[in-house]
C-alpha cells in the first residue's frame, strides 16, 4: 500500500521507537528503585538524606545504564531529516 496512515508512520519512525524504548526503560527502572527506597527508608534507621543520596546515585546510573543497552541493542541510529 503506498499510501501510508499518518498511525503507520509514526510507530515506524526510528525516533517514536526510541522514546518508546527509552519510556519503557524508565519505567521499569523507576518502579524497582521506588521499591528499593521505600524498603531502605522503612527498614533501616539511616537519614532521610541516605534516601536522596540513592535517588541521585540513581539518576546517575540509569543513564550510564541506558546508554549501555542502547549500543548493545544497535538503537543508536539517528532520526532521518
Amino acid at each position: 500500500m503506498a499510501d501510508e496512515s499518518f498511525v503507520t508512520k509514526v510507530r515506524n519512525n526510528p525516533l517514536f521507537k526510541s522514546f518508546l524504548f527509552y519510556s519503557a526503560f524508565r519505567a521499569v527502572y523507576g518502579f524497582g528503585i521506588l521499591l528499593f527506597a521505600y524498603f531502605f527508608a522503612t527498614s533501616t534507621e539511616a537519614p532521610w538524606w541516605v534516601t536522596a543520596l540513592i535517588f541521585i546515585a540513581s539518576m546517575i546510573f540509569s543513564r550510564i545504564l541506558f546508554k549501555f543497552i542502547k549500543s548493545k541493542t544497535g538503537s543508536s541510529e539517528a532520526p532521518s531529516e
